[in-house]
Formats: C-alpha cells, structure tokens, sequence
C-alpha cells in the first residue's frame, strides 16, 4: 500500500500500528529535502525484520530501489513522503521570522504522523530518527501527540526496521526527483551532472562554478541559502537601492543611491541589525518614506 493509495484504507489499519520517519538530503546544497515514513500493524512487526530493510546510506543504489518496489507492491505496508522543494528551504531559512532546518525538519515529520493519523491509521508507536536534543525532539512530538508513544534516537535507521524502510522511501525518493528534475532556466549549457550534490563533492563545486549566473545567481535546484553559495556570489552584479537618506557610515553613491550587492541576500544579518535599519529609516526606498510607512513591532 503505498501514498498514491491512500484513500483505500486496508483492515489492518484499525489494528494498533507502528511507524518510522526519516529523512533524505539533509545536507546538500543542491535538490529537496524529502521525509519519509513507513507503518504498519504491529502484529507484522516480526515480518518486517526480515524483509532486509537496513539505513538506506549503506545500500547501494541498485539494492534500495529493488527494496522500495518490494515494500510498494506489499499490501501489509504503508508509506508516505514529504518532498521540501529547495525554494521553500531558502525562503523559509532566509526569511524575516527565520525558520531553520531543524524547525523545517520537526514540521516534515509531526506533518506526516498528521497525515497518517487523518487517514484513519491507529498509530500507537513512531520511531524517528532524531534531529537536534533526542529527549526535546521528543517531548515536543508527545506534546502535539499525546496518544501516541514516540522513541527518537540516533541512528534509528540502523536500528529500527520500520525507520530502515523509511529511509529507503525517502532516499529513492529523493534520488528519483533529481534524476527526473527539470531545470527551469533556460540559459545555454545547462547540465545536471552535478554529483552527489553534498558541498564537498568536486563534482558539485564544478557544476556550481558552472551555472552561476552574474545576475540571477543559481538556478532554482539550488539551496541559495546555504553557506556554500557564498563564496560564488563575490563577483556577481551590484544592485542599486533607492534611498533618500545616507548609508549608516554616513556616506552615499554619487547618485544619491545607495548600492548593495546581490551577495547580500546569501549573508545573514542579526535580527537587531535589521530591525535598527529598518527603524530609523536608513538604506529605504522612497516607496516607504514618501508614504510614511514605517514598521510596527508592538501592536
């Protein structure tokens, strides 16, 4: 039983229920970020210890996808997934009211446990594989979960079969999406021979060198807010930013206008910073000040 089956709920269902969750592509720069999750009754715990389910990282390619159509085409097993697109990793990291990847990741996971139980699945258990203080990640899922009992460790893809099957649903999942990823831009000498996609890959730093663009950056498969994208950003375009006041040091273009490069969107900037610019109305645009916009932080 997989997710595209989902309204056809099986008898099992009603039976007390185990689930894992884990995720794929945490760490690379370019790609989604994909959670995935596996349940089933608990009275087939037993069955699914021998179905050679282990942590998708020590599985070759070839063997997680011949795991994944076993585990879709068994009608005593469930799964799901949640596929965070690159874009909505950026924004949401990069955005005013950050949410960091922790944050995101805890969100995937209380979102798919939500989704299960909506379906009509008795989850009496869920094991996860943990993201940040094991015991907080915890608390926070039995909180939103009361009737639900959690076990969050580390390496519960290697100890837990349900979890082992979760990473496999996440990893070939993920793997899929960028092998069939379409580049939206439209520039010439695209490719996709980016590699693993993690930082450190030769490959993966080739191809981000490759499709920088002096503009717009990177195409949309990248992580734009990861610091990784930082170092390419040094000799992109300069944008001008209208302004009526000086720049904080006191001095302005010869234009009047205060200039900014395209690098500063990838860099963070404390929150009190931005909010002192923000407040005296320094480096804003005329749009605002001819209005007397300002921002309001107390209500």
């Amino acid at each position: 039983m997989g997710s595209e089956r989902e309204a056809a709920i099986p008898e099992w269902a009603s039976e007390p229920c185990i689930m894992g969750i884990d995720e794929a592509g945490r760490g690379p720069v370019l790609g989604p970020m994909v959670y995935g999750c596996l349940y089933c009754a608990r009275s087939y715990q037993n069955t699914l210890s021998s179905l050679n389910f282990a942590d998708s990282k020590t599985l070759k390619e070839e063997k997680r996808e011949e795991l994944f159509e076993n585990l879709k085409a068994d009608e005593s097993i469930g799964w799901a997934v949640d596929v965070i697109d690159p874009r909505e990793l950026s924004a949401k990291m990069l955005k005013k009211s950050k949410i960091n990847l922790n944050e995101i990741s805890h969100d995937s996971a209380m979102g798919l446990v939500t989704k299960v139980l909506n379906m009509g699945v008795l989850l009496t258990e869920v094991y996860v594989d943990t993201v940040g203080d094991a015991e907080k990640y915890r608390a926070k899922l039995s909180d939103r979960f009361p009737s639900v009992k959690f076990v969050v460790a580390k390496k519960a893809d290697s100890l837990y079969p349900v979890v082992s099957g979760a990473s496999i649903v996440a990893k070939v999942t993920r793997d899929r999406a960028l092998r069939e990823w379409v580049l939206e831009e439209t520039a010439e000498d695209l490719h996709k021979d980016f590699g693993s996609g993690y930082p450190g890959d030769p490959n993966t730093k080739a191809w981000l060198e490759h499709h920088k663009h002096f503009v717009f950056g990177f195409p949309s498969l990248v992580r734009f807010s990861w610091g990784t994208c930082t170092p390419y950003f040094k000799d992109i375009a300069e944008v001008l930013w209208e302004s009526d006041e000086m720049d904080e040091d006191g001095s302005s273009t010869a234009n009047g206008k205060r200039q900014m490069k395209l690098s500063s969107f990838g860099v963070t900037t404390s929150k009190r910073k931005i909010e002192e610019i923000e407040s005296s109305g320094k480096g804003r645009c005329k749009f605002f000040l001819a209005r007397k916009l300002e921002q309001v932080t107390q209500f």
